[in-house]
């Protein structure tokens, strides 16, 4: 039986290399590892802290207010959300569970991993995340607005989800040509 383990700042998971932290940049579709579930994180030590610092780095340097693992290339329950986008005020939620609440609203968004499309999002206004931190401590955040959007957001990714899966028969017809020209860049 396999697990997961990191050497160096190599992150291995049953045998297979995921990352190398230093190489982390942002993840862009049809990327596979967007579109998988992540894995849940077992163990909490530097090399997570490495990790959630470079996504910090990723998140601010893409102007985003949010980033997840997938989108950092790495297949782990992991993201990060400022909603001013500042280094100063991102915060790290390691194995999230959401639960949702209040009234449903659309609301445009777009996504790091998605450049350039944008479309309304029916999402909860309200939501609560169950996460642990840094230093494997169990923490609820309630969100509302903005900040219960980005919760759900990064949620999806960890679920192999992006924005995308959301839209509307109709909206997948308007972004059609440049999902197809995000494919053919790869």
């Amino acid at each position: 039986m396999g697990g997961r383990f990191a050497f160096g700042e190599t992150f291995y998971f049953f045998g297979a290399v995921l990352m190398d932290i230093d190489k982390c940049c942002l993840t862009c579709y049809p990327a596979g590892v967007l579109g998988e579930r992540a894995k849940p994180i077992n163990e909490i030590g530097d090399k997570i802290r490495n990790l959630a610092d470079r996504m910090v780095e990723i998140m601010v340097e893409s102007k985003g207010i949010g980033l997840a693992g997938p989108q950092a290339g790495v297949g782990l329950r992991i993201f990060v959300v400022s909603v001013d986008g500042s280094a100063e005020n991102a915060k790290v939620y390691i194995n999230p569970e959401i639960i949702t609440s209040g009234a449903i609203e659309a609301i445009e968004e777009g996504c790091l991993s998605l450049p350039g499309i944008y479309a309304k999002v029916r999402r909860y206004k309200e939501c609560s995340v169950k996460a642990t931190d840094l230093e494997g401590n169990e923490f609820t955040e309630d969100g509302e607005g903005l900040l219960a959007r980005a919760f759900q957001h990064e949620y999806d990714h960890l679920e192999g989800m992006l924005i995308k899966d959301r839209f509307s028969r109709v909206q997948m017809i308007g972004a059609r040509k440049q999902l197809k020209e995000l494919k053919d860049r790869q």
